[in-house]
């Protein structure tokens, strides 16, 4: 069953991870990369993806990667906001406004991995590492 088959809405918080993988395919492509603080600016992991699930583009923000942390989704464009958060508020209120920030400056080649990035092969994918900026 593809994605776009599948319906799953969490209304009561922000998914893990794990939990939006589950409901992929098995035919479905994304490609999906950890961006650590030293890369951002941001004070977090930065997790950034093509196109996944039901919602429009977005980054997740974790303060440990992995599948079952808890997690703050920002949409991607020139005015991102906070779409949901599992995170602690104090956490979420200390890195969110960097995050925001580095969306902004990055969304153009944000919003192009997220539509366009599993037709990128490797140099692509590494020239869009290379144009992400650092706050």
């Amino acid at each position: 069953m593809a994605v776009h088959e599948t319906i799953a809405v969490w209304t009561d918080r922000e998914p893990t991870l794990d939990e939006e993988l589950r409901v992929l395919g098995e035919e479905d492509v994304f490609e999906m990369a950890n961006l650590p603080p030293e890369w951002t600016g941001v004070l977090a992991t930065i997790f950034i993806s093509t196109a996944l699930g039901q919602h429009g583009p977005r980054i997740k923000l974790y303060l440990k990667p992995g599948r079952h942390q808890p997690s703050a989704s920002i949409s991607i464009g020139p005015n991102p906001r906070v779409l949901a958060s599992s995170l602690d508020e104090r956490d979420l209120a200390r890195i969110a406004p960097k995050a925001l920030e580095w969306v902004a400056l990055n969304h153009a080649a944000l919003t192009s991995f997220w539509f366009e990035g599993e037709t990128m092969n490797i140099s692509d994918v590494a020239d869009f590492g290379r144009s992400l900026k650092k706050v």
